[in-house]
């Protein structure tokens, strides 16, 4: 059976990550590692480690992208929680068996990682991202 490893990160929807840095950074500590484009995602994303994991902060880059509709109606806050396991796709026939609803019936393949999400009916209202890191180079 598929291993769940650690809690990856938390993703963080925000209207301005320069804004949002403020707290995060400058007033809570965290360090800022580095800021990314994501154009797979239509997303900016602030990535400050916390010990093994991450808080991300993501900031939609454009208006009709997924995580920009989730601000418009949710606001800012908890996007996700993201759960490294070894073998993502094991681990989603094992969710498929226990008849989990998921958004990703097969995982997601970006460089480096693999990832698909469950459905926020089947966890208690969160959205929780399964998260493979692989050996595919980045491009």
């Amino acid at each position: 059976m598929a291993k769940i490893k650690k809690i990856n990160h938390v993703a963080i929807v925000v209207k301005d990550i320069d804004e949002a840095l403020k707290f995060w950074r400058d007033q809570l500590g965290l360090e800022l590692d580095h800021v990314e484009d994501v154009p797979s995602q239509a997303s900016k994303v602030a990535f400050l480690p916390v010990g093994e994991g991450e808080v991300e902060l993501v900031q939609p880059t454009a208006a009709d992208a997924g995580i920009a509709k989730y601000l418009e109606t949710r606001g800012e806050g908890m996007h996700h929680l993201c759960i490294e396991v070894d073998d993502i796709a094991e681990h989603l026939i094992f969710l498929k068996e226990k008849q989990v609803r998921l958004i990703n019936e097969e995982p997601l393949v970006l460089p480096g990682r693999k990832m698909a999400f469950i459905h926020p009916k089947a966890t208690n209202g969160v959205l929780i991202e399964l998260y493979e890191i692989t050996d595919e180079p980045e491009s």
